[in-house]
């Protein structure tokens, strides 16, 4: 097991909007998480802040889990995952909230789970002229970038500054264009200094270009996710 990967036991809470199931420690927490909000108190909506309906013994009030506003049961009536929060089941949302969510759904049930199955591209770090083979994968906690050859690296993604996605056929109509490998520019924890890495996509198999090809296009939707914190 890495050194990045030994903290990371879960445990299942209760919160008044569900059960989560968060990491025992808060440093592992993956940093495309969100906070549980606060929720707006009772006392304070009178009236669902969306229609403006008066709550009643009949209207009554429910809040949103992902923004803690409150809202009448027609304005807050889908139930959808919500991974960021960890919750277990899906839970409560406003309307705009949950089409929020309902897009986040294929960067989590696609993107991150690519990424954790890792690809393997030829590593040059610097301004070396050497590569190295090296099989380059997320975390399951999915704060590092870890790669492993004969040498070991693990990136946290928050100290990524930028991604570079390489591309080759481009053609004057556009498209058909494939990624082929990409430069990425991190900090090292403890250094003001960028540290530059380029990954280059074999070419031996198509069946394994296909899945580096898969990799770089999540690993840069990833790179765009995590500053969204």
């Amino acid at each position: 097991m890495s050194g990045c990967e030994a903290r990371d036991a879960k445990k299942l809470v209760r919160s008044p909007s569900g059960l989560r199931m968060v990491p025992e420690h808060r440093s592992a927490r993956s940093p495309f998480g969100l906070d549980e909000p606060p929720w707006v108190p009772d006392k304070e909506c009178p009236r669902c802040m969306q229609c403006d309906t008066k709550f009643d013994f009949i209207t009554r009030k429910h809040h949103c889990r992902r923004c803690g506003k409150c809202f009448c049961d027609k304005c807050c009536s889908k139930k959808v995952p919500l991974p960021r929060m960890c919750f277990v089941d899906p839970v409560r949302q406003c309307a705009e909230c949950a089409l929020i969510s309902q897009k986040e759904t294929e960067f989590y049930d696609k993107q991150l789970k690519v990424l954790m199955n890792g690809a393997t591209f030829f590593v040059t770090l610097g301004t070396s002229d050497k590569s190295e083979l090296m099989v380059c994968r997320l975390s399951n906690n999915q704060r590092y970038l870890v790669l492993d050859g004969d040498s070991h690296y693990e990136i946290e993604i928050i100290q990524i500054s930028t991604v570079q996605i390489l591309t080759e056929g481009f053609t004057p109509g556009g498209g058909n264009t494939r990624a082929i490998g990409m430069i990425l520019q991190y900090k090292v924890p403890g250094s003001e200094e960028l540290t530059q890495m380029k990954f280059t996509a074999g070419e031996d198999f198509s069946s394994n270009r296909k899945l580096s090809a898969s990799w770089l296009a999540a690993m840069h939707k990833v790179s765009k996710g995590s500053k969204t914190q």
